[in-house]
């Protein structure tokens, strides 16, 4: 009895084992954000009398499964700079944790599963554009990262594409309201994105990045395009409230927000320092959310 136990034991540490390294190889706790985003879209783009419970759940799932095999690709392409950089250096394929093949099929499999929910259950419009984020984020912004700051650029529309997802899985169309929401998260990624580089520049580095602008460094020219950036997201902002889509009291919140987010990059702007970076990079990490929830509160 003890023998079966020790073997029942092992076998459930080897399940766990395996587990965690999918776990890290979809970048879950990234793809669950991804889908918040996506989530967010769909209840602000719905209007129907009745909730579309089927279009949301498949959104939920085609989407986070999407996301998921995105960031596999992703960690598949980058796998030798990841050994490089101390931030990945404990991903599962640098480890070995899981073998290339195996990451090879289980990325496909799961891109090709989240693709047909979104085309079985939504609409063609938003399949597309699901297929055309896997594109964009893979084969153009992963090896663009070592080319230049365009990268970036690139990078922010996939990143900006969740809501635009789930406004198009709620209504089959574009409409100005999802340009906004879409634009939003567009110009948040940019002070997003510098301030990780800025932060992770000595790892970045290492593997060949090149994230940050003005010539790569972190310098006051860097500093000044991150404020620029946050800037605008005040304007943006009251967009929503502006064109009816949510009403007053998410304006002020998205005003709040922005203005405590664009203060943060003053700090940068004097002394150019780690630190600075950091706050600005923790910043961005809670405007996006606590906006999205003001939006969706609102229109409730």
């Amino acid at each position: 009895m003890r023998t079966l136990n020790i073997v029942e034991n092992t076998l459930i540490d080897a399940v766990a084992f395996r587990a965690k390294a999918y776990y890290e190889l979809i970048k879950f706790r990234l793809s669950a954000l991804v889908t918040f985003s996506a989530v967010f879209g769909f209840i602000l783009g719905d209007s129907g009398v009745v909730f579309s419970w089927g279009k949301f759940f498949a959104l939920m799932i085609g989407g986070f499964l999407i996301s998921g095999a995105s960031g596999a690709a992703n960690e598949i392409w980058e796998r030798d700079y990841d050994k490089l950089m101390k931030r990945t250096q404990n991903r599962p394929l640098p480890l070995k944790q899981i073998t290339l093949s195996e990451a090879y099929w289980f990325t496909t499999i799961v891109g090709i599963i989240g693709v047909s929910i979104l085309w079985l259950f939504t609409n063609p419009l938003t399949t597309a554009l699901g297929v055309l984020s896997m594109i964009l984020y893979v084969f153009v912004y992963t090896p663009l990262k070592r080319v230049g700051p365009i990268a970036v650029f690139v990078g922010a529309i996939p990143g900006a594409m969740p809501p635009l997802l789930g406004w198009t899985a709620a209504t089959g169309m574009i409409s100005h309201e999802a340009l906004i929401i879409f634009g939003i998260q567009f110009v948040w990624q940019f002070p997003h994105f510098w301030a990780i580089a800025w932060v992770s520049d000595e790892d970045y580095k290492k593997a060949g990045f090149k994230l940050l602008p003005s010539g790569g460094k972190k310098d006051l020219n860097t500093a000044i395009q991150i404020m620029i950036y946050t800037l605008f997201l005040l304007p943006l902002g009251l967009l929503p409230t502006y064109f009816g889509l949510t009403g007053l009291n998410s304006g002020i919140v998205a005003t709040v927000c922005g203005v405590l987010f664009l203060a943060q990059t003053f700090s940068l702007m004097r002394d150019c320092s780690r630190k600075s970076a950091l706050k600005i990079m923790f910043g961005s990490f809670l405007y996006l959310p606590i906006v999205q929830i003001a939006y969706l509160l609102d229109k409730i």
